[in-house]
């Protein structure tokens, strides 16, 4: 009975193609803009979640204050200080914390040659750093455990760094002073896209070993803390035990707000994501409005249809045709008109995200000519399903008053009608 609705359907959109072809044209404009509007906030989304993920995607920055409140006769104004031992404590009394380093930073600058970079942030980190931070060498490698346990002089250049000393000649194994002293380049990072960074951006930045820090300036204070959960999820207690570790050490009140300020990724991760979910959200409701204009149309020239057809749904009726099979006929033609305009629609949408290729996003915020900071209209399988799914419904609904009001005609009304 299907295949039949479907034959019927077919037969008389065929009786006038040219208004069936200019009805479908509003349905193809509309399942393509619904289409690269989806295709254009979902790349959104993923650049923007990159660009904060690249700061690391679960990593806490904390940061050594002065105490606020008195507890056990210690006088408020302490100054919070951040040593080796507080590592050791929280690696002993803090089973939630995976990574945890200290990090000191100074701008004593670097140079190659003549050249002299004076701005660089040299920073002094662990080997765990690169893993919390997301620090991936694009040439080389990251430190190691034995730079730090043999206080090696060795360096890796942030993406920005690297092209001003060396403007894209090879860097590794060339030899770099910093503060005077000589270091050897071990690894370079490409242009990160980073949204958020403390100190300086990771593209302005040259870490070097920790211990090795210590050869270049007084490292028994350290500038912050880094650290990493076992698991995103377990964020806030894992920042809770560093807290109580650090403040039992130092003897300050781990309630105190003003001691030890914490800088975490869960409290920014809501935010990131209202942001780009509802712009999501909004660009996916434009497209439909556009398509539901389209569907309106529809609805107008299916409204025609039936007061042209009367005689011939009188005609069916007379022959024992039931309101359901009246009903779905018209339906049929709709979501047919639909469903080939759809399809047309979205074959259009490829060739235009084809033909467009990149859009500028933070490309050029970041200086980055490479495209990956920037908008790419790929036309994944779930959009295509998220399309049809908003062409289907449009659709019915485009469909159904057409096909009620000829459902609800009287037969012998229909049969006179001239």
């Amino acid at each position: 009975m299907l295949i039949e609705i479907i034959r019927e359907a077919w037969i008389a959109l065929k009786r006038n193609y040219t208004r069936t072809l200019l009805t479908m044209l509003g349905i193809v404009w509309g399942i393509a803009t619904v289409t690269l509007l989806i295709a254009y906030g979902s790349s959104f989304r993923q650049i923007l979640v990159g660009g904060f993920d690249a700061f690391g995607k679960s990593v806490v920055i904390c940061w050594p204050q002065q105490t606020s409140e008195q507890p056990g006769g210690q006088r408020a104004g302490k100054k919070v200080v951040l040593e080796k031992a507080d590592i050791d404590i929280i690696k002993e009394t803090a089973p939630l914390v995976k990574h945890a380093c200290l990090e000191t930073v100074r701008r004593p600058g670097i140079a190659y040659g003549d050249r002299l970079v004076g701005t660089a942030a040299i920073r002094g980190v662990c080997p765990e750093y690169g893993e919390m931070r997301n620090e991936v060498p694009s040439e080389g490698r990251w430190i190691s455990s034995t730079d730090e346990l043999e206080r090696r002089r060795v360096c890796f250049l942030g993406g920005r760094i690297r092209e001003q000393l060396f403007s894209g000649r090879p860097a590794i194994g060339e030899t770099v002073q910093i503060a005077g002293v000589r270091f050897t380049v071990i690894g370079v990072m490409a242009r990160k896209i980073q949204l958020s960074n403390y100190f300086s951006s990771d593209d302005d930045s040259v870490w070097i070993p920790y211990s090795t820090a210590g050869d270049l300036w007084n490292t028994r204070y350290a500038a912050v803390l880094v650290f990493e959960p076992i698991a995103p999820q377990y964020e806030k207690k894992a920042m809770a035990q560093v807290l109580a570790a650090v403040a039992t050490r130092q003897q300050f009140s781990p309630t105190d707000p003003k001691a030890f300020q914490m800088f975490g990724r869960d409290e920014f991760r809501p935010v990131i994501d209202a942001l780009t979910i509802g712009l999501q959200v909004l660009l996916a409701f434009v497209g439909t409005l556009t398509l539901g204009i389209g569907g309106v149309g529809v609805m107008n020239i299916m409204l025609v249809s039936v007061d042209e057809r009367i005689r011939e749904i009188g005609l069916r009726r007379a022959l024992g045709a039931r309101k359901r099979h009246i009903k779905l006929q018209f339906l049929a033609e709709t979501l047919l008109i639909m469903l080939l305009g759809g399809a047309i629609g979205v074959l259009i949408s490829y060739g235009i995200a084809a033909a467009v290729g990149t859009l500028p996003l933070m490309g050029p915020l970041f200086e980055d000519d490479s495209g990956k900071a920037d908008i790419h209209l790929r036309i994944s399988m779930m959009t295509v399903l998220i399309s049809t799914l908003v062409l289907l419904i449009v659709g019915v609904v485009s469909g159904l008053v057409p096909a009620m009001r000829a459902s609800k005609l009287d037969p012998v009304e229909a049969l006179r009608y001239e």
